[in-house]
């Protein structure tokens, strides 16, 4: 019973990080362009810090805890292996949808100005990309709740903070290749479901592999840094304005804190 009941918060928050940032990423994108363009930077911000805080104050030190004094090493080296195989990743146009200067799969900047990504990132290669994507963030989802059902909570919202600015992304890309808003719609909303049956598969293997979830947890924590560090946060220092740096520094540290205060850590 009580794994069934597991499967059902994993199944709940895959359903919240990959469903609900697409239908918040729909709303979005009503609202007019120069707004959308003014406010994706500050819901950037604070992904940056929900995902700094969910790897390093929820996701990480609960592996070390869990892997124990003589495999503290393990636990690095896995975290190592995660940034390692996030960067290969990447490099393969799995994690970023295209390569030109202006274009970011997870901080997207803004795809006007005349900008065209239909050459670079064709609207089929958004959609495979963005599903194993989502695939990859349900196995995270998953993990975190076989150790802690806090844990799978900061987790789950380090997602949902993270796949709204993404999805808002992926819609106007979708939109610029010459696809209706309707069909995009569908598409993302297809590709989302990705995360519930990453959360179900991840449910059922790990599960059988218990003693190999600490390391789990820390290729999963490097996804979380790896998006921060390398995709959200060189979007953050285009902007080189004194007030942009203290607005984006607010926001990281409110994102930093709503992750805290559900962590794991704060419980103890």
């Amino acid at each position: 019973m009580a794994h069934l009941s597991t499967l059902g918060w994993i199944v709940g928050f895959t359903l919240l990080g990959g469903v609900a940032g697409v239908l918040v990423a729909s709303l979005f994108l009503l609202v007019p362009e120069r707004s959308r363009a003014r406010s994706l930077p500050l819901m950037v911000a604070f992904a940056t810090g929900a995902l700094l805080a969910a790897a390093l104050l929820g996701l990480l030190p609960e592996a070390i805890e869990m892997a124990g004094p003589d495999n503290h090493g393990a636990v690095g080296l896995s975290l190592l292996a995660g940034i390692a195989l996030f960067f290969i990743l990447e490099k393969l146009v799995i994690w970023r949808h295209c390569h030109e200067d202006q274009c970011e799969t997870h901080a997207p900047a803004t795809t006007h100005h005349g900008h065209d990504h239909t050459q670079a990132a064709p609207g089929t290669m958004i959609l495979i990309g963005d599903t194993m994507h989502n695939v990859l963030d349900g196995v995270l989802i998953a993990a975190a709740f076989l150790i802690d059902v806090r844990l799978g909570v900061v987790t789950g919202l380090a997602v949902l903070a993270h796949e709204i600015p993404s999805e808002v992304g992926n819609f106007a890309v979708l939109l610029n290749s010459g696809m209706s808003r309707q069909r995009a719609f569908g598409w993302n909303l297809v590709t989302a479901l990705g995360a519930v049956v990453g959360g179900v598969l991840g449910f059922f293997a790990l599960s059988s592999v218990m003693p190999l979830l600490p390391y789990a947890l820390a290729v999963s924590a490097a996804s979380l840094l790896y998006v921060a560090v390398a995709d959200l946060i060189p979007g953050l220092h285009r902007r080189t304005g004194v007030q942009d740096g203290l607005v984006q520094g607010v926001l990281i540290g409110r994102g930093v804190g709503l992750v805290a205060r559900v962590s794991p850590l704060a419980a103890r």
